[in-house]
């Protein structure tokens, strides 16, 4: 039996990536040779590479727009640094709403002055700040659109003249809005994109080039869009796979097909814990990610219970971050309304029998 994979990441991809990916690991498209052995240097990863940059840039309607995508590695974690170190050269803001957030600004504040714009700790990151003032002399504005720990999400973009940075890691394409109020992001593959191993970043054509500092080529955006994702040997697996895996939501009808279905899951799974009288939800209602659905028993008791309930019916992944506990159910993408269908059934088979 297929498990029910509620796991934060790496996630559930869809059944027909992984077959493909898994048949392109024996034989690339009749090459005679595995993809895991080919030049990245060959013409056949190329045309992989630049058609996973393309469909990046069609599904978040950016393509014609003056932004170019690569693909990196080192994960989100990376990319706190490389942000700072091409952008910042005197302030940058950050909204802090999370873990992400936190370590993001750690490290931005390696390059100089970084102002925290606003912050949700105060009530351990369960909301979206609302209401600040954005400073307008900012070299950038730093925010994570969802927050994979917590179960926030933004709603909103926040309107700003600063350029507009985003990790985007748990819900690049998973909802419809604006990409192009945003100036640069990036996003781990292994949440709704592809396996872990591979980064995607999108930067507009403008954005490069403002500090004085220097920066070692390794870490230089520049450097990787002029290579082409190709400085060095890129992740070839990893980057392969989540051009399938954009293939495949393409042929879905796109983030706003997609962005329907995850709205429709996470209604479910929200309606059911505000019914049901032994759970609650985590996060304010009205950041609630439709990503990450954070929530708890009310009665400690019956986790072992529950716990049983959800083994047998073959559920994986639900267990919640230390930062919150309880359990966390993530519905990226690739997941079907009949996992979260599932999951609702053994929270209401436990308060049947409780």
């Amino acid at each position: 039996m297929k498990l029910h994979n509620f796991s934060a990441g790496p996630s559930i991809l869809p059944q027909e990536v992984m077959q493909q990916a898994a048949e392109a690991v024996k034989e690339l498209d009749s090459s005679k040779l595995s993809l895991i052995e080919i030049s990245h240097r060959s013409k056949a990863f190329i045309q992989i590479m630049d058609e996973a940059c393309a469909l990046a840039l069609k599904l978040t309607g950016l393509q014609d727009k003056g932004y170019k995508a690569i693909f990196l590695q080192g994960g989100a974690s990376l990319q706190f640094l490389m942000t700072a170190y091409n952008l910042l050269e005197n302030k940058a803001g950050y909204l802090n709403t999370g873990t992400w957030s936190d370590k993001a600004i750690k490290e931005a504040k390696l390059f100089g002055e970084v102002v925290e714009v606003s912050s949700s700790k105060d009530q351990n990151y369960n909301y979206i700040p609302k209401g600040y003032e954005i400073p307008t002399d900012l070299d950038y504005l730093h925010l994570t659109t969802n927050n994979t720990i917590f179960g926030t999400q933004y709603k909103q973009i926040p309107e700003t003249n600063v350029p507009l940075v985003a990790d985007m890691s748990s819900d690049i394409f998973s909802r419809p809005f604006d990409y192009s109020k945003f100036d640069l992001f990036y996003a781990g593959a292994q949440k709704n994109m592809g396996p872990a191993g591979t980064t995607l970043v999108i930067i507009k054509d403008s954005l490069l080039g403002k500090v004085t500092r220097a920066i070692p080529s390794m870490l230089s955006y520049q450097v990787h869009l002029d290579k082409e994702s190709m400085f060095n040997t890129p992740p070839v697996f990893a980057v392969y796979t989540s051009m399938l895996n954009m293939r495949w939501i393409d042929a879905q009808g796109g983030i706003e097909a997609l962005g329907e279905q995850n709205a429709m899951k996470a209604t479910l799974l929200y309606g059911e814990i505000d019914r049901n009288p032994l759970f609650e939800g985590f996060a304010n209602k009205e950041d609630r990610s439709d990503m990450n659905a954070t929530f708890n028993l009310k009665d400690s008791g019956l986790t072992s219970a529950f716990d049983s309930l959800c083994e047998t019916a073959g559920i994986s992944g639900l267990k919640g971050h230390r930062s919150v506990g309880g359990y966390r159910a993530s519905m990226y993408n690739a997941l079907s309304i009949d996992s979260v269908e599932i999951l609702v059934n053994c929270m209401q088979i436990l308060e049947e029998k409780n």
